[in-house]
């Protein structure tokens, strides 16, 4: 092929129209739009000092078309994944070898399924194998796509030549029945879920705590300074550091507010807490949750009830629930595999970590049929 491969380490490099008009028809899609990845980069959670250096991989046409794309990063450590590989660097540190850096595609500090390699014709399987090629030559120890969604057999069959190794995973989500309000909803539980739930959102409400749904038009930028309070302080109570900023949420509200959903509760005082959601037409992504003052439950209900009861109305068929967390299955949300793609430059600790993905996927696969068991729901029949 006679392409050229450019690296980019701003997305403002590409004009958002020519980047966009990659983005395929899937509903995770609009997480990896130029705006979303300006957002990142542009309001300082990326950058040499987060260990997060932008090098976003571009494939063009000798006649100046933008071919493919993919966000990539070369990585420092391995926060802000989801996807964990700590052991991996571990051992790699046993043996006197460096693990880091280490080269990454995903959707910053977000463990969402959804498009990677983003190309003009995805039937295109030398675009694949082009990619592949570029990645092994960069320096660092190994290559990650993460929480991948939508690749083709070819696709497949290329990454499993090319010596990438597949790791699954698990997450919870929720799905519509045509359900017409919560209360259909609670039908479709066990006596003991729907009893539990009931009691649950009955302690909020005694609590004094209501909410209200802002999205679009409805938000204001004093109601995400009041957001960020909430997602610093859980984060703090952690002890940990908030891995985005101000500037991050105010880029995001200004340039897809229409995509954000915030839930705001508030007590006698004022607004104590409140959760944050992408949407993307028929799906919604659960991301943030955070308060300013503790209530018993408040978390389920800003997180779980209230998304649901939204959804239902708003005609969402999926709310995906984000990263572990099996007590969701309590609240209406079913297990849902995710699947990484992964290459490790050492043929000894590629070996190692090839018979660890077999085993890890063994049991995920009795885990998946163990929670599945386990559903809140009166049946096990599909939703």
């Amino acid at each position: 092929m006679d392409y050229r491969t450019r690296y980019l380490e701003r997305i403002a490099e590409v004009p958002e129209s020519v980047w966009d008009n990659l983005l395929p028809d899937h509903p995770a899609a609009g997480l990896l739009s130029h705006a979303m990845l300006s957002a990142f980069e542009d309001g300082a959670c990326l950058g040499t000092e987060s260990g997060w250096d932008v090098h976003h991989w571009t494939l063009w046409h000798p006649n100046g078309d933008l071919l493919a794309a993919l966000p990539l990063y070369r990585k420092w450590h391995s926060y802000g994944e989801y996807v964990f590989d700590w052991a991996w660097a571990n051992a790699y540190a046993r043996h006197g070898l460096n693990y880091y850096p280490k080269w990454l595609s995903a959707v910053p500090f977000t463990p969402i399924s959804g498009p990677r390699l983003l190309r003009r014709h995805d039937h295109d399987p030398l675009i694949m194998a082009r990619l592949l090629d570029d990645l092994r030559a960069l320096r660092g120890s190994s290559a990650h796509i993460l929480f991948s969604d939508g690749l083709n057999e070819s696709d497949r069959a290329t990454l499993k030549s090319a010596s990438w190794m597949r790791r699954t995973g698990v997450q919870f989500h929720w799905y519509q029945a045509n359900y017409k309000d919560f209360d259909d909803f609670l039908l479709a539980l066990s006596q003991s879920k729907r009893k539990k739930i009931r009691a649950e959102r009955r302690k909020v409400k005694e609590q004094g705590i209501e909410f209200k749904v802002k999205s679009g038009a409805d938000l204001h930028e004093s109601d995400w300074a009041f957001f960020y309070d909430c997602y610093e302080r859980t984060y703090r109570l952690h002890g940990n550091a908030p891995y985005l900023t101000p500037e991050f949420f105010l880029r995001l509200h200004h340039a897809q507010a229409e995509r954000c959903v915030l839930f705001i509760g508030s007590d006698e005082q004022g607004p104590c807490c409140a959760s944050l959601l992408f949407r993307h037409k028929d799906r919604a992504f659960g991301r943030y949750w955070g308060a300013v003052r503790d209530y018993p439950f408040a978390h389920f209900e800003a997180c779980y009830y209230q998304p649901i009861e939204w959804a239902i109305r708003e005609g969402i068929q999926c709310i995906e629930g984000g990263a572990q967390g099996q007590h969701k299955m309590a609240r209406g949300f079913d297990p849902a595999p995710t699947e990484s793609w992964h290459w490790l430059r050492h043929p000894a600790f590629a070996d190692a970590v090839e018979q660890f993905l077999s085993q890890e996927e063994a049991q995920m696969g009795y885990l998946i049929d163990e929670l599945q068991e386990h559903r809140a729901f009166k049946s096990t029949s599909s939703c």
